[in-house]
């Protein structure tokens, strides 16, 4: 499992660039696999808490169904305004829900607003990690995989 922390242990400037994007606006896109293994894309917020980033739901929504059944997951952050002011990060992984009472209840006292009762809980084990971003003429691509070096690859 890749935790955010070990992804800003293993890539310190794209993980600040990353997070950077999703801390500029709220609300994001998330894919999730329907039963049918169709995709659903729905809004939602994560959260830096700890060693992790997490995604939280109101209980028995569909994307936290989805997650339950098929914990597959790919989150888009904010896509801001037509500059690409910031870059656009994208993540992929697997949503592991916790279920722990105490641990539930660690998580909402790190919040600045706790979340309303009973909640669906995800830490968020990151498999890819994506920003792009317009420099110049020239798009740039890093991708950075768990225990491998970030790629740069430029687009013309």
């Amino acid at each position: 499992m890749a935790t955010w922390q070990d992804f800003e242990q293993q890539a310190p400037e794209l993980a600040a660039l990353v997070r950077a994007r999703f801390e500029a606006e709220k609300h994001h896109v998330l894919a999730t696999l329907r039963k049918d293994g169709s995709p659903r894309v729905s809004g939602t917020e994560v959260e830096f808490v700890g060693a992790d980033l997490w995604l939280g739901s109101m209980y028995h929504a569909v994307k936290a169904r989805d997650l339950q059944r098929d914990g597959r997951f790919a989150l888009h952050s904010h896509p801001g305004n037509e500059t690409m002011e910031g870059g656009d990060s994208k993540i992929a992984g697997l949503a592991v829900e916790v279920t722990d009472e105490v641990e539930l209840l660690a998580f909402a006292a790190e919040l600045p607003e706790p979340p309303p009762t009973p909640f669906h809980l995800f830490r968020l084990d990151l498999r890819q990690v994506v920003h792009t971003s317009l420099e110049g003429d020239h798009l740039w691509v890093l991708n950075w995989h768990p225990g491998r070096p970030v790629e740069r690859i430029q687009l013309h």
